[in-house]
């Protein structure tokens, strides 16, 4: 008897049908599994055999043949075990065959019959979608992350008891309902307060600067000056993701089993991996590739304290997705594409002893060691990052101190201001964001006066900045104009975007 169940597979962060196939058919008792599977689908048959006949039905003792097709992508996960179950059990009789068709059913089985939580439901969701398919069968754990996804019946089952009763046209598993707007209103918070910061005033206008035009940053002080706290304060200041954008992340926390069981990432991520991480960690990787931190921080931050202590390779890593947004991972087995569009915000010291920008301590390093120490960031890699910032020590005096700036609230709202303007400004462009800009558009939407032309002429030759730095001056010049309400660059607008370019002057 043949029995066919409709499920999916993962290829990058998109989904893809998979008709799982089960032959019972005469010989002696076996079980094999075709086309393509890893290691997790192969061990299926274990985890099958035990869940089928803890849950009380007959395991079939005929020769099991479960092919997944198409046969020539690789499988993997542990999501094809109730397919398979189904299967084998609608190729015994036991369900009706031509019920199956109308469902896309996937989950792990536990040895004792339970459906256990699996990774890449919502895209697998979003695919049954647009294919026209009616009905999703997931797991229990995974039913508010399916049902995020609106114009299809998501149906929850626990056990593989449940799944069976609904099939034959017994009790129906229970239907998942969800308001995605009411998960945003629940789930949003905005994080640590910017007014925490005692001063490091000029450090926080840049930052609003970053946050309005999503540009990279790189804050350069002794230790203690602030440099991690002002990080960790800035996606509070950033516009909350849209609907677009939080499925867009969603898919990528899906894949990575790392969503929570609010079915959607409604706060913008931020990243920190430490500095030890390798390029597989932080770009993703592996025999079948998985996401990395920079697919974690897409639509977010991700912040690299101490880059300079990064392994180099690593580092240069990063220069191909802050170009483009995404990563192309490509292995022998496979080769997947994970979307990587993340502002990158970094911190160093100045020196290898850090204190070699402090007036009250002495620097120890010889200048060879602090040559050595900035050279560990490529020249490359700075030209993408958008500001340098000189982050000083705090002075004592405005630690004690009651008062405190612009907290994040208002910060906030200058940040929305300008991205209004660039919404309207980017209308059907698929950007929303001054660093997005293409050249093509940085030569439209960046058009300079005489003056400011004539000061970023001065500021090419002095510093003998690239094409490149070219450009991030004046992509950042043009947000320094949106945060002022003008429609034109100004010169002033044009002296702050080339004042924050501290590593250039130095060099």
């Amino acid at each position: 008897m043949l029995a066919r169940v409709l499920s999916g597979a993962l290829k990058g962060v998109d989904g893809f049908l998979v008709e799982v196939e089960v032959d019972l058919g005469r010989g002696l008792p076996a079980f094999a599994t075709v086309g393509l599977p890893e290691a997790a689908v192969r061990e299926s048959r274990e985890r099958v055999r035990s869940a089928i006949k803890n849950s009380g039905y007959p395991f079939p003792a005929r020769r099991i043949t479960v092919n997944l097709a198409p046969a020539d992508i690789r499988k993997e996960g542990a999501g094809f075990d109730l397919p398979i179950a189904v299967g084998i059990l609608a190729g015994t009789g036991l369900l009706p065959r031509d019920a199956l068709q109308n469902y896309l059913v996937v989950g792990e089985l536990s040895l004792d019959g339970r459906v256990k939580k699996t990774r890449g439901v919502l895209p697998l969701a979003l695919f049954a979608r647009s294919s026209g398919i009616r009905s999703l069968i997931v797991p229990e754990a995974n039913g508010t992350e399916a049902a995020v996804v609106t114009g299809i019946e998501v149906l929850a089952a626990s056990r593989l008891t449940d799944v069976v009763d609904h099939l034959s046209g017994g009790h129906a598993l229970a239907r998942v309902r969800v308001d995605p707007s009411s998960i945003f209103s629940k789930s949003r918070g905005h994080g640590p307060d910017m007014a925490e910061v005692k001063g490091q005033e000029y450090v926080k206008r840049a930052l609003t600067v970053a946050a309005a035009g999503s540009h990279n940053v790189l804050m350069i002080g002794p230790p203690g000056a602030g440099k991690t706290m002002l990080a960790q304060r800035l996606p509070a200041i950033l516009p909350d993701l849209t609907f677009e954008e939080a499925l867009e992340t969603s898919k990528v926390y899906s894949v990575a089993g790392l969503l929570e069981s609010g079915g959607l990432v409604t706060t913008r991520p931020f990243r920190s991996p430490h500095h030890t991480i390798s390029d597989a960690g932080l770009i993703g990787g592996g025999t079948y590739p998985k996401p990395g931190e920079v697919s974690l921080a897409h639509n977010g931050l991700l912040f690299l304290d101490e880059m300079p202590e990064f392994r180099k390779v690593v580092l240069e890593s990063l220069r191909q997705p802050m170009e483009d947004g995404v990563v192309n991972i490509a292995r022998a087995a496979t080769s997947v594409t994970y979307p990587a569009s993340f502002m990158l915000v970094t911190a160093m010291n100045p020196c290898p002893c850090g204190f070699s920008t402090d007036p009250r301590k002495d620097c120890t390093c010889i200048p060879r060691e602090v040559h050595n120490y900035l050279k560990r960031v490529s020249g490359p890699l700075l030209d993408r990052i958008d500001l340098h910032l000189d982050v000083p020590p705090v002075e004592h005096d405005k630690l004690g101190r009651e008062e405190t700036g612009p907290g994040s609230r208002e910060l906030r709202e200058t940040v929305l201001v300008a991205r209004k303007a660039q919404s309207a400004r980017f209308g059907g462009l698929r950007i929303h964001a001054n660093a997005q800009m293409t050249p093509g558009m940085v030569k439209e939407f960046c058009r300079l006066d005489q003056g400011s032309r004539r000061l970023l002429e001065t500021a090419l030759d002095r510093l003998a900045l690239s094409a490149r730095a070219y450009h991030r001056i004046l992509k950042v010049s043009r947000t320094i104009a949106d945060l002022e309400g003008e429609e034109k660059i100004a010169p002033p607008h044009m002296a702050e975007a080339i004042q924050h370019r501290s590593l250039d002057r130095e060099l």
